[in-house]
């Protein structure tokens, strides 16, 4: 591991923050760092600031505003980039912050942003309820949440942030603020799928839907020389098919199945997940047809735990990993957009320990027709599917061949696919894809907004950014000690220039977008 040399020192940390600070060399710092991403641990941070509430939280922005010090974030952990633990940063560690409380009669959930989604799944099914969210019980719902959200239960009830009723959130100044549909509309908008780029979320509340406690899924496995023909059946079948099918269809590496050759084991196969979370006693004429496309090698689907189902993905995404991932929307199943993916599949590099799997998400349904595209920075508009493709291997002298093929498959599916995509399911790949990711030009300019009015000086800066408008202008305000910290967003103050001292047009124009959007 190594330390950025730029690192800030932090002599001057403040000394009322209640949870663990940690520094490299002490004795948790090590585990305190550990990410999803693997390749995350080639770098430290300089010190995390395990916050124990949201007095902490407050207490270490204010810290880094104060200084100008950017800030990264760390809920669960679990976004491909790493972005929760950067070289040399000052991170706010939440994930001691865990508190699930659920209303049975309101069904309105709350969840502290340290919640893992199988501790979120466990808490709502107490009392039958399911919110809409992911696929991975490691996975963080913070970040799940503010990317946008998708799983198996999209088709019924929409994205996560389609969920989503309010955020209790704490600005870089260190100041607490709630948004929802009639405070801060216009930042409850933005975190609806803008990511962490505006502040940091201290709660979420939900809206959950009556699930379970058991649903029909599982896995139906067919050979890889079956998989064209199958996939290009999916479209007119999931056309017709009710919102409580779930579906996605993998090319993953062979499990070690008696029905399987040996020599098949650890080859690509073609695996469709369904999850029907409809009246189990009909689960048989919707699942059926999915088995019908071919003859499968293993039908593993049966009446599970809804808990159960949605931690079926657990077992390819182990923690710890070297990975890339690369994704996009696609506005229709193609067969050249499938081939493409095949290929990638049986050419991707092969380590010991090391996976390729392709993924191919079935949207429809609430996902895409009981939201408009402009109700929330979550893009969706004229996607039938989402595809993704995730590499993991162990040793970094393999890095250079799967960020290869990583750009090989990126540039392949460049002609199939949308701008737009769902941010959380791919990694950053840079600004004009940023600009480009959220859907229209309108709604790019309306997340820098935002973004100017409630982080101006872009502190937040450890993500998929937006940067903020009139970037250089703020910075070098603050530089010349003509910004007032009083800027930071609507609601704190006039953000008045120094007397004597300094450029306002930077300030005037945050002033401008706060006023907008208060």
């Amino acid at each position: 591991m190594t330390l950025s040399a730029d690192a800030h020192p932090h002599t001057d940390f403040p000394s009322d923050v209640r949870g663990a600070v940690l520094r490299p060399g002490d004795d948790r710092y090590d585990a305190a760092r550990a990410l999803y991403q693997g390749r995350a641990a080639d770098e430290g941070p300089a010190l995390i600031a395990q916050c124990a509430d949201e007095d902490d939280v407050a207490a270490v922005l204010r810290y880094a505003s104060a200084h100008g010090i950017p800030v990264a974030v760390r809920g669960g952990g679990h976004g491909s980039d790493g972005y929760a633990m950067p070289g040399g940063a000052l991170v706010v560690d939440l994930s001691a912050l865990k508190a699930v409380t659920v209303d049975p009669e309101t069904r309105v959930v709350r969840a502290q942003p340290g919640v893992l989604l199988g501790e979120l799944d466990a808490a709502a099914q107490q009392y039958g309820l399911a919110v809409p969210a992911g696929t991975v019980s490691s996975t963080g719902v913070a970040g799940l949440t503010l990317g946008g959200g998708i799983g198996h239960l999209m088709r019924r009830f929409g994205a996560t942030v389609d969920n989503l009723l309010a955020c209790e959130m704490v600005t870089v100044d260190g100041r607490r603020v709630r948004a929802d549909k009639t405070e801060n509309p216009e930042l409850f908008w933005a975190l609806r799928g803008g990511g962490g780029n505006f502040g940091v979320v201290t709660a979420f509340e939900y809206r959950a839907h009556p699930v379970g406690p058991d649903v029909v899924a599982g896995q139906l496995i067919f050979p890889f020389d079956q998989a064209a023909d199958v996939l290009a059946g999916l479209p007119a079948l999931m056309a017709t098919a009710p919102r409580e099918l779930g579906l996605l269809a993998a090319i993953a590496p062979a499990p070690a199945l008696p029905t399987l050759p040996p020599e098949a084991h650890g080859k690509p196969v073609l695996v469709l997940v369904p999850v029907y979370s409809g009246d189990p006693a009909t689960a048989g004429e919707v699942i059926g047809p999915l088995a019908a496309l071919g003859r499968p090698v293993a039908d593993l689907v049966a009446t599970v735990p809804w808990l159960t189902a949605n931690s079926m993905l657990d077992a390819v995404a182990p923690y710890g990993k070297r990975m890339n991932l690369r994704g996009g929307y696609l506005p229709a199943l193609s067969a050249d957009a499938v081939g493409t993916l095949l290929r990638h599949a049986a050419t991707a590099p092969s380590n010991p320990g090391a996976t390729t799997v392709i993924n191919l998400w079935c949207m429809g349904g609430a996902i895409s027709e009981d939201v408009a595209e402009d109700a929330t920075a979550f893009s969706r508009e004229g996607a039938a599917w989402l595809w993704e493709a995730v590499s993991m291997w162990d040793a970094p002298e393999h890095d250079p061949a799967y960020e290869q093929s990583a750009k090989h498959i990126t540039e392949a599916m460049r002609s199939h696919a949308l701008d737009t995509g769902y941010t959380n399911l791919t990694d950053d790949l840079g600004e004009a894809w940023r600009r480009g990711v959220h859907g229209s030009e309108a709604k790019y300019r309306r997340l820098r907004e935002v973004k100017t009015a409630w982080d101006p000086r872009n502190l937040l800066r450890h993500n998929k950014n937006i940067s903020p408008e009139n970037t250089e202008n703020i910075e070098n305000a603050w530089n010349t000690g003509s910004y007032a910290e009083s800027a930071s967003g609507p609601g704190s103050g006039s953000g008045a220039v120094v007397s004597g001292a300094g450029d306002s047009s930077a300030v005037d124009a945050v002033d401008a977008v706060a006023a907008d959007v208060v």
